[in-house]
């Protein structure tokens, strides 16, 4: 069973910028109940679709598959829920870690948040300078949430 542990946190400032080169991704979601999702996402020219358990703490179960590029744009177009969500990742290496910081666009433009994926959920690291508040059990950051509520339509959003 594949298993998920990761950390969120808000970026702030500038100082991250620069560090690496971002990815365009698209992603949506086929179904986003909070006690299972089922993501399309394409990468560059590849395409994934994950299935995703409840969030417990920082972890979740989740399963994910390759599939053809066509049919990833096609089920994004036709079936996803919308808005799409279109964001900029980027790679951030810092010691075993590899932080991704999601710059989005569209409908939720303004969000910027940085992930850390952990082997356990008490699982020491270093906090950059740019990894402002944590928000991971925040369910209003989940990506399968910000297509129902995206972040420009928040009424006190923190930018």
């Amino acid at each position: 069973m594949g298993k998920e542990i990761e950390r969120k946190f808000l970026v702030i400032g500038e100082a991250w910028r620069g560090l690496a080169q971002g990815t365009l991704y698209r992603q949506g979601y086929l179904n986003s109940a909070k006690e299972r999702t089922v993501r399309v996402r394409t990468v560059g020219d590849r395409a994934f679709l994950t299935i995703k358990g409840l969030t417990v703490g920082a972890s979740r179960v989740e399963y994910e598959y390759e599939i053809p590029f066509e049919d990833g744009n096609f089920l994004l177009d036709n079936l996803a829920e919308k808005p799409i969500i279109e964001k900029k990742r980027y790679r951030i290496p810092q010691g075993k870690f590899v932080w991704e910081i999601d710059e989005f666009f569209g409908e939720n433009q303004g969000l910027i948040v940085a992930e850390i994926e952990l082997e356990s959920e008490d699982e020491a690291f270093d906090r950059p300078e740019w990894a402002g508040q944590e928000v991971t059990g925040d369910p209003r950051y989940f990506n399968s949430n910000l297509i129902r509520h995206p972040y420009t339509r928040w009424q006190n959003n923190p930018s």
